[in-house]
């Protein structure tokens, strides 16, 4: 039986990870000068991904990744992919398939980054956030602190539980 402890904790790595992605898509959006300065925002023709996919990424992927860099239907799909992302697991509803896109999301970051990163053999937030992502799919994690517990009473819910 899983404990309150448990759940508020499950709960709260939800919340956080919700508000991490739906934070990265306000700045991005908007360039509200934290990762995104207000030249570069994607409201006045900046791209969400090019820098990254120029300068941030190493390792074997490289020249994977830095040809992806400019193009639109990339920065379509990862801003949508934040968007999803971050209100799925802010709201609690539609986890598993925000939570499955995350963890798809860390795991290319993290072979973008390298896989032998910079401050250990082969361990660095990517990694451990593509793990969370994995916990938030697999437990009930939309019920606690969200609207999750409704939404899966839901007759649609029910019958495909991958909406839950």
């Amino acid at each position: 039986m899983e404990s309150n402890k448990f759940k508020a904790v499950l709960g709260i790595l939800r919340l956080s990870m919700g508000l991490i992605f739906l934070w990265a898509f306000v700045d991005k959006v908007w360039g509200l000068g934290f990762a995104t300065a207000p030249e570069n925002a994607w409201l006045v023709g900046g791209s969400p991904t090019t820098g990254f996919l120029k300068f941030g990424v190493h390792g074997p992927f490289t020249e994977f990744f830095n040809s992806l860099a400019g193009s639109g239907l990339v920065d379509w799909l990862f801003m949508l992919g934040l968007l999803f992302i971050g209100v799925t697991l802010t709201l609690g509803v539609f986890v598993k398939l925000g939570a499955y896109a995350g963890a798809i999301m860390y795991f290319l970051m993290y072979l973008a980054v390298g896989i032998w990163p910079e401050h250990h053999p082969f361990i660095d937030e990517h990694f451990v956030n593509f793990f969370i992502m994995l916990a938030l799919a697999w437990y009930p994690s939309g019920k606690y602190f969200g609207l999750g517990r409704v939404w899966q009473q839901t007759a649609l819910v029910q019958k495909y539980r991958i909406l839950e």
